[in-house]
């Protein structure tokens, strides 16, 4: 199917098929209605190629997201699939940018947001951690107009075109069952090491353990780590916490500092009497789980993220087609056993 075809399938010009499929011009409702439902029939969608050629210039998205090398290299892992969706698009007439941030600096993080606004890019990839620094800076996205996907995180009361990553509930609901599994009947505390618990879907995870722990009625405590203070959550930091309290049944760590956990039972004369489950796949975390000093790790697919955000961009802005409100990502669990190679 061609617009040439369309067009006398209507019985009208080109230009009208044209002004009808890239919104300009006038076009009266009963052949615009005509038009769309022969588009709709054979399922036509237009040469994205042509599309920017008419448009004059390509589509130029941003990715924002922390540093690369920060917590853990986790974020590195989501650009590998960036990447690859970039690829895909590039010679679609798509630009791909990426501005990353320090997230331990407010004024690196303000910073960038103000680069990303000065670009006015057509679309943008956005992670909404750290919940109190982002929701004015998705205000003026919002004010600009800029379309906006999330990925690995989401916020309340804020509707962007589409939302990518788990429900951070059920995540720490089903930590919460695997440490009850593992530990089979629980009578000493269970730690909830909580870093970055300001930010909300870290908040959700300690709730989903939480509301397990109370259905199963065993004895927890959280530990709470500002993210913000200029750092990532230290082994000295996790070794004096451990020492302070030598009878844990378990630690859970709501993020993917799960090794550096490992790092400190490692430096304790009597190894490891704790049960430890984390999140994130990360290479620190991979082989602390190989040599036994993890339990379990909750992934959160974050090439599969990374590469379905830009696609999903492209889908939306470029051509025009109708996306997921929501895409949740599996709680995939991972044992020494079951490692992918």
């Amino acid at each position: 199917m061609t617009v040439r075809e369309i067009a006398e399938l209507a019985g009208v010009s080109i230009g009208t098929v044209d002004r009808v499929l890239y919104k300009r011009g006038r076009v009266s409702a009963g052949t615009k209605a005509k038009i769309e439902g022969i588009i709709e029939q054979y399922r036509f969608s237009p040469n994205p190629m042509a599309r920017q050629l008419k448009r004059g210039r390509a589509q130029h998205f941003c990715v924002f997201l922390p540093q690369r090398d920060q917590d853990a290299g986790y974020w590195s892992q989501v650009l590998q699939g960036i990447h690859r969706a970039a690829d895909e698009i590039c010679s679609l007439g798509v630009e791909t940018e990426i501005v990353e941030f320090d997230r331990y600096s407010r004024e690196g993080f303000e910073n960038a947001a103000a680069e990303i606004l000065s670009k006015k890019p057509d679309g943008l990839i956005f992670s909404p951690i750290m919940s109190e620094r982002t929701r004015p800076f998705i205000e003026k996205i919002r004010q600009a107009a800029i379309p906006c996907i999330f990925f690995d995180a989401n916020l309340p009361g804020i509707d962007p075109l589409c939302a990518i990553g788990q429900d951070s509930f059920r995540g720490g609901y089903l930590a919460g069952r695997l440490m009850h599994l593992f530990a089979g009947r629980i009578e000493k505390p269970v730690v909830i090491l909580d870093t970055y618990g300001e930010d909300f879907h870290i908040i959700r995870r300690r709730e989903g353990f939480l509301k397990y722990a109370g259905e199963y009625g065993f004895p927890t405590l959280v530990q709470e780590y500002s993210g913000y203070k200029g750092s990532e959550i230290s082994v000295e930091e996790i070794g004096r916490f451990l020492r302070e309290n030598p009878a844990l049944t378990g630690v859970f760590i709501t993020n993917c500092m799960a090794h550096r956990v490992a790092d400190a039972a490692k430096e304790r004369r009597r190894g490891r009497d704790f049960l430890l489950i984390g999140y994130d796949l990360i290479p620190n975390n991979r082989l602390s789980l190989e040599e036994g000093w993890i339990d379990a790790i909750i992934s959160q697919r974050p090439e599969y993220q990374g590469r379905e955000a830009l696609l999903n961009l492209y889908r939306r802005i470029v051509l025009d087609q109708q996306i997921p409100a929501r895409v949740e990502i599996p709680l995939d669990v991972y044992f020494k056993e079951n490692i992918p190679v």
